[in-house]
């Protein structure tokens, strides 16, 4: 694409270094190769690692996509020169398509209710074998992906072709399919939680589980698009007309959220907890004894404690050294919590549970495939949503 230098938003196109996706695709690769040496060593557990880093993926995908959409329906106007960033992230969407189907071969492993055998003697997946049975759950997985990649695909469709042509009819556009997107992404996040992590342990339940996921997803969203955001202004990447400002925003962002992960978080445990029925303090049992003990202590200090101590400060959300290691430290937790939903269930499935390197080698393809992508998007379309028709005002934004 030819060089863009527009007076009026002082954005000049830059290209990124070559390096920086060869560095993506290095990573990915070595990621690949060491999650298929963890299925030859290790199969079963190697599953479960696949589905941790699955589950962070989703996370960063489709939170992304919710905080364009919830720019469009909201009318903001702060974010306009971050929104094309998260639309860069949102590319994940599509590739989870192809990222599930080696889960769906690994049902077995990661959920009891598909075996024959366990639901035969089982009277309450019985009762639900309607809703738990394999071709359904698949149904449903493939449904949820192509309803998010549609609105992804829409919606960056149009936010792309406003750069050539200005048109404020494609805003509009876009706000509508926002606000579908919204209510359908409400709907589908709680189905594919329920799903993929719930089912784990299909005796237990939450009628807020969908609100924790979903919290973790806008969290490290936040969190992603304020390091990237950070990083490609400092390099001169982005518009000098950003002010500090815009980056409170985005700090006071992860700040609200990491507030809201712990009350959800808080909630869902202290209800189950009062109510002290069996098929619902199993889940939290299991995260409590043996070696999760310390990991689920360590949960609660390092996904609300510490970033709330790091952001409560207000100086600390226009410290761009601070911002920086708050978001890191936001998307190494999120990993962590992924971790967390999962991997207890090994041994509910009769599986032995130890700590394993094995687990790390699927988040080394997941980092390298996150940072080919947006060099890839980069290379491609514009960093900054040069037509949009809130851009003036954005340059004009104060606190």
């Amino acid at each position: 694409m030819p060089l863009i230098e527009l007076q009026h938003t002082g954005y000049i196109k830059k290209e990124l270094p070559n390096s920086f996706v060869k560095i993506g695709l290095s990573l990915l690769v070595i990621g690949i190769a060491l999650g298929i040496l963890s299925y030859i060593f290790e199969p079963a557990r190697a599953v479960y690692g696949y589905l941790t880093s699955f589950i962070f993926l989703v996370t960063i995908g489709i939170g992304s996509l919710f905080l364009v959409a919830l720019e469009y329906v909201a009318g903001a106007v702060w974010s306009v020169p971050f929104r094309r960033i998260a639309e860069f992230f949102s590319s994940i969407i599509p590739f989870l398509i192809i990222l599930i189907i080696p889960l769906f071969f690994g049902m077995n492993n990661l959920f009891t209710w598909t075996h024959p055998n366990v639901v035969a003697k089982d009277v309450i997946l019985q009762k639900k074998e309607m809703y738990l049975n394999i071709p359904f759950f698949i149904i449903r997985s493939i449904v949820i992906l192509l309803l998010w990649s549609l609105f992804y695909f829409l919606i960056t469709r149009n936010s792309r072709k406003q750069d050539f042509n200005g048109e404020q009819n494609l805003t509009s556009r876009n706000i509508k399919l926002s606000a579908v997107f919204i209510l359908i992404f409400a709907f589908t996040i709680s189905i594919f939680s329920f799903d993929w992590l719930m089912s784990m342990e299909p005796h237990w339940y939450s009628t807020i589980f969908g609100v924790y996921l979903f919290a973790d997803a806008v969290w490290v969203s936040f969190a992603v698009l304020t390091l990237s955001s950070v990083i490609l202004y400092q390099k001169g990447y982005l518009t000098n007309k950003i002010k500090k400002d815009h980056f409170y925003s985005l700090g006071t962002w992860m700040f609200a959220f990491t507030i809201f992960w712990a009350y959800i978080a808080f909630s869902q445990y202290m209800l189950q907890w009062y109510g002290n029925l069996p098929e619902e303090i199993i889940y939290y049992t299991n995260r409590w004894y043996g070696p999760w003990k310390a990991f689920s202590l360590g949960l609660v200090i390092a996904h609300f404690i510490v970033p709330f101590l790091i952001l409560l400060p207000r100086r600390s959300k226009t410290n761009f050294a601070i911002l920086k290691f708050a978001a890191i430290w936001i998307i190494v937790v999120q990993f962590y919590d992924a971790y967390w939903l999962v991997m207890p269930e090994m041994i509910n499935n009769g599986f032995k549970y130890n700590f394993s390197l094995w687990d790390f080698t699927f988040p080394i393809a997941a980092v390298g495939l996150i940072i080919f992508l947006f060099g890839r998007m980069v290379k491609k379309y514009n960093l900054f949503p040069i037509g949009d028709p809130k851009l003036k005002r954005t340059f004009e934004f104060y606190l």
